[in-house]
């Protein structure tokens, strides 16, 4: 059997179980393989050549990666959108990316229809899996095509588009090499490589996030491209979560710490009910994970906790369980291929240890530009750096600390104050399910600390809870850091990659004033 690249495993070993759906259908690889090879005929009807774009508005599911393993060997570039976007948002990328094809699912109608409208996308270049008012049939379209190669067969990608809390999205658009798809295969999968993961040998990778969100996609595509087995699931549940790993042996997993503060938040009997011991490489990241949440996690599932950071745009760093151990908090060590840099606001690199700047990352291999942007793409660069505006510090053994983002930053009284530290300790109290942390005016300090929490189910967010968490911090965080006030919510503002809207939580404090970042 091959080892790299779905198209030549698919042809060697067409019976290997390649994806299991959501309602539990396995799907193998030969039968994968020809959905994707008739979408490549069906869209070609479009008059879709290479670089063109297929967007998509779909919910974890079949269609999702055979649009995915389609548009890879056709030399289109796929943008997924996010379904919790509305219709005039999800249309601006749409008009943004120069969309040839829509695939939209009949879960998404309304937001479906009015992004079509937005974009000026009609007649037959809509698709709908299921039925949309004025859409045609995705399924109908595919059935009468052949399950046999295409042919011209070259490389194509995945354009995600930034998630825009500032400003409009724009997408990271890489240029298209003209490999075939096997000649690109090996790096389609070469994230994996960095945790050492193989292919083939027997591994099973669950997807519990949405496919929309990049590294999530990236990690699943990485998978198959190795023959490992995908189990996808369509909205995430705890339990289910780990009932799917013991059923199917469950290897590899790219998760998010909100996912390990609800799965550690179960009772202890029903953990202790399932087995995990297949588990190898659960690789978690998208946002800061409070220390004692990931010591809780390496207790129970051992080694298997990986961790990286990394943006959209490249580059990033890497760290084991056996090695963060030593270095708790950190988020590890460059790529082989990336570089690490901490550069102050006048764009000096900083050398010392423990120096606090802003993160730049670089990769030796590659480049990116965001789609029809070129101001976008200079802004945050210092010659082949870039960040997306992460404070950290590298340690004397050049490890990176992750501080927080630098539009997160507290500035009181003249001091930083960093919200991650703080969000860390409030989510320990068993009476808390989720919590942001960021500064509102005050008239002598220039901004103070408030928490928004969110509490745990069954639990009433009151004044008795406020004075506990309050009296809960006193020996956790220093006095400076407490929370001058506490404020409640029933939906913190979370996307389902775990990326928290804190803009969303934050801005109504400031209507009519000015912040000093």
């Amino acid at each position: 059997m091959s080892d790299f690249g779905f198209w030549a495993i698919a042809t060697e070993s067409p019976d290997h179980l390649a994806l299991v759906t959501p309602d539990g259908t396995e799907i193998t690889a030969g039968e994968l393989l020809g959905r994707a090879n008739q979408v490549v005929h069906a869209l070609r009807r479009f008059g879709l050549k290479p670089g063109d774009v297929v967007a998509t508005l779909l919910p974890n599911g079949r269609e999702m990666i055979e649009l995915y393993l389609a548009c890879l060997q056709a030399g289109w570039y796929l943008v997924p959108n996010n379904h919790h976007l509305v219709g005039a948002e999800i249309g601006y990328i749409l008009e943004d990316s120069e969309a040839k094809v829509f695939v939209a699912h009949e879960r998404f109608e309304e937001a479906a229809l009015d992004a079509a409208e937005e974009a000026g996308l009609g007649g037959t270049a809509c698709l709908a899996v299921g039925e949309i008012v004025g859409f045609n049939s995705y399924e109908l379209l595919l059935g009468n095509q052949p399950t046999t190669a295409p042919e011209d067969r070259t490389i194509g990608d995945v354009m995600n588009y930034t998630s825009g809390t500032t400003g409009k999205p724009k997408g990271v658009h890489r240029p298209l090499s003209g490999a075939t798809p096997e000649e690109a295969a090996l790096g389609l999968s070469g994230i994996l490589f960095l945790f050492g993961i193989q292919p083939h040998d027997d591994n099973v990778h669950i997807v519990g996030s949405p496919l929309y969100h990049t590294a999530v996609l990236r990690f699943a595509g990485a998978s198959i491209h190795l023959g490992h087995t995908l189990v996808i699931m369509d909205k995430w549940d705890p339990e289910e979560m780990l009932r799917l790993i013991q059923q199917y042996k469950v290897t590899t997993s790219h998760m998010v710490p909100t996912q390990f503060v609800r799965l550690l938040n179960l009772p202890e009997d029903v953990r202790a009910s399932y087995d995990v011991s297949s588990l190898r490489h659960m690789i978690h990241a998208a946002a800061p994970c409070p220390i004692e949440i990931k010591h809780q996690m390496i207790a129970w599932w051992g080694n298997a906790v990986d961790e990286y950071y990394a943006a959209s745009e490249g580059g990033g760093t890497v760290v084991g369980a056996e090695e963060w151990l030593t270095k708790p908090g950190t988020v590890g060590k460059p790529w082989p291929i990336s570089e690490i840099g901490i550069f102050d606001d006048d764009e000096n690199r900083l050398t010392e240890p423990g120096a606090i700047g802003t993160v730049y990352m670089s990769m030796q291999t590659g480049s990116f530009e965001y789609h029809k942007d070129k101001e976008k793409t200079k802004k945050g660069r210092i010659g082949s750096f870039f960040t997306v505006g992460d404070i950290g510090y590298l340690d004397e053994d050049g490890f990176l600390f992750l501080c927080d983002r630098k539009t997160d930053m507290i500035i009181s009284g003249g001091a930083n104050i960093y919200p991650a530290e703080i969000e860390g300790a409030i989510i320990m109290h068993p009476k808390v399910a989720d919590v942001a942390v960021f500064g509102v005016p005050n008239a002598d300090w220039g901004e103070e600390i408030k928490a928004v929490i969110q509490p745990a189910d069954g639990v009433e967010g009151d004044d008795a809870l406020r004075a506990e968490i309050i009296d809960f911090l006193k020996d956790k965080i220093g006095k400076m850091k407490q929370p001058r006030s506490i404020d409640f919510t029933n939906d913190m503002p979370r996307d389902a990659s775990g990326k928290l809207y804190k803009r969303k939580l934050r801005d109504p404090y400031w209507e009519g004033q000015d912040r000093a970042i």
